[in-house]
């Protein structure tokens, strides 16, 4: 991969993507949430669209549990979702901390709505479409024209997209941000997430009381190590039907840089680097959640892993940058600040980004470099107080700094 300064040759495009009616034109890089975010609120700023996904098939995170924030719901507004006459997912009304005995330690209200990645991406997905969704799209290298300012993405079968924007959207391991901002790579923060997902009518009695008032429940640990956290969030195809959702939770743990890499080493002996789907953890390491759970959790909790089939785990890491902008290539989302899961603020974060760069783009519609400029201060803030929020609250809650 490689990043290059030089004028474009149309001789080289093989996918044309030039507009026939002059309108300003997008190269979104990343069909996940954030791009799927910037795409859609790019057309409500007047600007054509096309989002490059380097995966062949659709996208699919079952369980990503998500607490639903106002600006993901703005988003939806704004790309004409009808969100009045929508289930967007699972309400919860309290709070609770759960002591390892399993008596309660604390319970009070905080009134929320649990949704999941899959609700958010398929409703996201649908407004924008397929015609300009491409799939099978890994990006190897980006070109600019010094003279016009175009930006021209060149993706590993040989075509071509050629746009005055190019948006890095590909999350935490983004290839925008190795092209153009190598020197900023996420970092290790010490510990993990547990995750798997229970069906609501196969949750073990023992656990059956962590749905019985519709909470979001936690359990910290006495000497750190060890935080848990669960709530309802909508089951297959979005289901948010009593006895059709799932249980979603999440236990962080410490774990050292070789265990973790021993950790994302699949069945296949293949390493995945920092993120480990469903059904492609190991049994030894399936069995290692199941015996850290009888020495760490409640019952409730306890009861909760031992019926997930197929826990996974994703490596908790920090990322940020100095700038989100450099010429007409920008980053959005994930691809610039990877804030800890504890702000619960991630794929907000992406909808905000994407919201205020379409405001900035209709405020200058003839002029994309002073709309980033007015566009930029706004998101750095925000990248960097979530960034120190969640590892404030990472560190605290994990090591009891």
């Amino acid at each position: 991969m490689t990043r290059t300064m030089q004028p474009f040759n149309p001789m080289e495009a093989t996918m044309s993507t030039i507009s026939p009616n002059n309108a300003k034109k997008a190269i979104v890089i990343g069909g996940s949430l954030g791009g799927l975010f910037a795409g859609n609120m790019l057309r409500t700023a007047g600007w054509e669209a096309d989002i490059y996904e380097r995966s062949e098939h659709d996208l699919d995170s079952r369980g990503g549990g998500i607490v639903l924030q106002p600006d993901v719901v703005e988003v939806f507004r704004r790309s004409g979702i009808d969100t009045a006459h929508m289930d967007l997912g699972v309400a919860s009304r309290l709070r609770t901390t759960w002591r390892k005995d399993g008596s309660i330690q604390n319970r009070s209200p905080a009134a929320q709505t649990q949704t999941s990645w899959s609700l958010i991406y398929t409703t996201m997905k649908d407004a924008f479409g397929d015609d300009h969704y491409h799939r099978g799209k890994k990006l190897i290298e980006i070109k600019e024209d010094p003279d016009t300012k175009e930006v021209t993405a060149i993706f590993a079968d040989g075509s071509t997209s050629r746009g005055d924007l190019l948006i890095g959207a590909d999350g935490n391991g983004s290839t925008v941000r190795q092209l153009f901002w190598p020197d900023n790579k996420p970092t290790y923060a010490g510990y993990l997430a547990w995750r798997g997902l229970v069906s609501e009518n196969a949750v073990p009695e023992d656990a059956k009381e962590l749905l019985g008032n519709f909470d979001f429940a936690n359990h910290h640990g006495k000497t750190g190590g060890s935080h848990m956290l669960g709530y309802l969030v909508p089951g297959e195809g979005n289901d948010t039907r009593k006895g059709h959702r799932f249980y979603n939770w999440v236990w962080y743990r410490t774990v050292d840089g070789e265990t973790l890499t021993d950790i994302m080493t699949d069945k296949e002996g293949r390493a995945r680097g920092f993120s480990i789907p469903e059904g492609k953890l190991r049994d030894q390491w399936v069995t290692h959640v199941n015996s850290d759970a009888d020495d760490y959790l409640p019952a409730n909790f306890r009861a909760m892993v031992k019926a997930t089939q197929h826990p996974f785990a994703q490596a908790i890491r920090d990322l940020t940058v100095d700038t989100m902008v450099k010429g007409r290539v920008i980053l959005v989302g994930d691809a610039a600040f990877i804030p800890r899961p504890h702000t619960a603020a991630s794929t907000s974060k992406a909808a905000f980004n994407a919201i205020l760069l379409a405001e900035a783009l209709k405020k200058y519609p003839d002029d994309p470099d002073a709309a980033l400029k007015a566009w930029m201060p706004q998101q750095l803030m925000l990248g960097r107080q979530l960034y120190h929020q969640g590892t404030s609250a990472g560190n605290h809650l994990l090591f009891q700094l």
